[in-house]
């Protein structure tokens, strides 16, 4: 549904969203929240599909993070990567995946880095799998211009750079 339709922007927030407060920014912000939820439970139901269930999609995610280019990653490094501030959040999928032997903690001097494991990269591998076969495949069919999508991206990273500064701001009032 575009503005120009009787009901206006789909919004969530329609109190929030008049002609003075760029209501084409809330409807985005409909937007994130659905795609936020619908990517959540598509990574957690695709790891299933892959075989290994129970997993929530921060734990997904850290999995993935870490199996990322397969060297060791440091905390920070992980939460840099996945703009994640609550690193007792991270903390806590590492220990989970820790006991399903996905992932491993050693030390690098006098750090603590995780690493892939080799059971860790085959659910990754099985994971991409899944994700040929049911996402990939499908957004293909779509005939979308892969460039337009890589657009959507780069714009998503830009508009998320003014959240980040616009929660500094807030966290300062």
């Amino acid at each position: 549904m575009t503005r120009d339709t009787p009901s206006g922007p789909i919004v969530s927030l329609s109190h929030q969203s008049d002609d003075e407060s760029l209501p084409e920014l809330a409807e985005y912000e409909f937007g994130l929240i659905l795609a936020g939820h619908a990517f959540d439970r598509w990574m957690v139901r695709c790891m299933a599909a892959a075989g290994e269930t129970g997993l929530s999609a921060m734990d997904v995610l850290v999995l993935h993070s870490v199996n990322l280019r397969e060297r060791p990653k440091r905390l920070a490094d992980i939460c840099i990567v996945l703009g994640i501030e609550d690193t007792h959040l991270v903390v806590y999928a590492i220990k989970k995946l820790e006991k399903r032997g996905l992932v491993e903690s050693t030390r690098a001097g006098k750090e603590k880095v995780i690493a892939i494991t080799e059971k860790g990269m085959e659910v990754c591998r099985a994971y991409r799998k899944v994700r040929e076969a049911l996402l990939v495949q499908a957004v293909r069919e779509l005939g979308l211009d892969p460039k337009a999508i890589s657009a959507v991206a780069a714009t998503l990273r830009a508009l998320s750079g003014h959240y980040d500064q616009a929660a500094r701001a807030a966290a300062a009032l």
